[in-house]
């Protein structure tokens, strides 16, 4: 045991139900999981600058910019243990807390994982691959980043991109200088990836206690679109050996990375099986969503678990399960048409749970709420989303 691992489990706290849990963060993460904490019996407060945010529709809210020092303490005081539920947190304010409360998760992690370059490196120290790319300074070295790495390739901010944002893909030597104006003109630093060749995009939820306990969920394979993530489905369709490798990548990261709490891990598997890691989230994540009804333990209960150090839970898979986002375009009809399947589409055998994050706004490409659907087989509920044409592009 290292000593950086041994000083985590020496100052590991077991929270038990009746604990406050205090949220840096409002969205919908937020929420699920001061909903699924609450029926443990945990009390939440959360800090988040929006009005009426989505956690703070079930909880307590401090209503403050998260680079508000007074605000961080008040919510240190209100708490018992402090949770982030997005990266965008600001990184000062969480080493502050770190030092006066308790905060399991700790600054570090967060640090790195809010930027791409510190992200890489970390992975690439824990011994699982990542695929190939270059820290890009000026044009002149994305030029020779691109004849090193091949085309096509993607150039990223190394901070602030989600949900395809941030990012543009390259395909010819035509396009590296409009990329380049595009992407440096956000003022970020950029880094530049190898475009993989990949037969499916992947993730696994990891989840990691103080005292060393480690457990992924199964493999979700993801489809993006424009992206944004529309499908999970699970089981992955995949060969089971490509599914046990991943879970031990995830697993071997939330250990390397001395995780509390969960890791999101998210791969590329290429055309030969091998795999490459994209990107990792030291929270929930969207692609866990289907552990909601299809697992044992949600991904939202286990964060909860891990950070209160209590023993993690069975992450089994009960039903075969893909999660559909709801985007602002798709509202609407969603709601309109609350308690499917209705009977044109009840052959199909799918069970829909809808799940609405309260967002004040509807917005095209926002994330307004998700749909696991339940099935036999996760084709059944691949046709369910086809025929209700909610999805359809265009």
């Amino acid at each position: 045991m290292s000593k950086e691992q041994s000083s985590q489990v020496k100052n590991a706290k077991t929270l038990l139900p009746g604990s406050t849990i205090g949220v840096l963060g409002g969205g919908q993460l937020g929420r699920m999981m001061a909903l699924s904490g609450t029926a443990m019996g945990y009390r939440f407060i959360t800090l988040d600058p929006t009005s009426s945010s989505p956690c703070g529709q079930v909880t307590p809210q401090i209503e403050a910019s998260y680079s508000d020092e007074a605000a961080a303490r008040n919510l240190a005081l209100a708490s018992d243990v402090i949770t982030y539920e997005f990266e965008n947190v600001d990184a000062g304010v969480a080493a502050l807390l770190e030092n006066e409360s308790y905060v399991p998760q700790g600054s570090t992690l967060l640090y790195t994982t809010q930027h791409r370059l510190r992200e890489k490196h970390a992975i690439e120290a824990a011994g699982v691959p990542v695929a190939p790319y270059r820290e890009i300074t000026d044009l002149p070295s994305l030029v020779k980043a691109a004849e090193e790495l091949g085309l096509p390739c993607v150039l990223k901010t190394a901070t602030g991109g989600y949900d395809g944002k941030g990012q543009a893909v390259i395909r010819s030597a035509d396009e590296l200088e409009a990329a380049h104006t595009e992407l440096a003109a956000t003022g970020r630093e950029l880094v530049l990836e190898k475009f993989i060749a990949f037969q499916a995009e992947i993730s696994v939820i990891a989840a990691r206690s103080p005292q060393g306990e480690v457990k992924s969920f199964p493999v979700s394979e993801n489809i993006h679109v424009d992206g944004i993530l529309h499908l999970s489905i699970v089981p992955a369709r995949i060969e089971e050996g490509i599914q046990r490798e991943a879970r031990k990548l995830a697993e071997k990261l939330a250990e390397s990375l001395h995780v509390a709490g969960l890791l999101a891990v998210e791969m590329f598997v290429t055309r030969d099986g091998e795999l490459y890691v994209n990107e990792v989230a030291p929270r929930p994540h969207n692609s866990g969503h289907y552990t909601m009804e299809a697992c044992a333990t949600s991904q939202f209960e286990q964060h909860v678990r891990a950070i209160c150090n209590l023993p993690l839970g069975d992450t089994t898979l009960l039903s075969p399960v893909v999660m559909v986002n709801v985007l602002g375009q798709h509202l609407d009809e969603v709601v309109k048409r609350t308690g499917l399947p209705d009977n044109a589409l009840s052959e199909y055998g799918v069970v829909p749970k809808l799940h609405l994050y309260g967002k004040n706004e509807s917005k095209t490409g926002r994330k307004m709420g998700h749909i696991n659907l339940l099935c036999k087989d996760v084709q059944h509920a691949l046709d369910w989303i086809e025929q209700t044409h909610i999805w359809r592009q265009g």
